[in-house]
């Protein structure tokens, strides 16, 4: 299977899937592993390590780069043609926390496309199946505007 790393731009520090597990027509599931050594537990929060809600929000749409891109690419579109901008977040809703050491399963699914704009739904769970958190959001597929063009 292809990498996460030949799909979107993101890189560590800021890259937060690790693994795609599987793919559909309409969807993609990944997995993530938060190590204690990621420097952000060193503030959120010191003595009780909390991965923050943000950070979880980013691993899904990463996901939904990832499943993007390999539709782009089934489409004839070459690597590197386009970046994921996020146009829109809804019905954020987190359930559980996630600590260091825990490894999450990062599930999207594509509700419809308009316009330009992907529809997606995400659902986050724990490796056990706890419920993490939800998301509904809109993706735009698009060279943002002053970005360098790739070489």
């Amino acid at each position: 299977m292809i990498t996460v790393t030949e799909l979107i731009p993101h890189r560590p520090p800021f890259l937060f899937v690790d693994e795609i597990t599987s793919e559909t027509a309409d969807g993609l599931t990944a997995r993530r592993t938060f190590r204690a050594d990621e420097d952000f537990y060193k503030g959120h929060y010191p003595g009780a390590p909390i991965t923050p809600g943000v950070l979880l929000c980013e691993a899904v749409f990463q996901t939904a780069a990832c499943y993007m891109a390999l539709k782009a690419r089934a489409a004839g579109a070459k690597p590197g043609e386009g970046v994921p901008l996020i146009a829109k977040i809804s019905d954020v809703r987190f359930r559980s926390p996630v600590y260091p050491g825990d490894t999450i399963l990062l599930e999207v699914k594509q509700k419809e496309a308009m316009g330009g704009f992907t529809m997606l739904s995400g659902n986050v769970k724990k490796a056990d199946g706890t419920r993490v958190m939800n998301v509904d959001f809109a993706v735009a597929w698009k060279t943002p505007e002053g970005a360098p063009k790739p070489a």
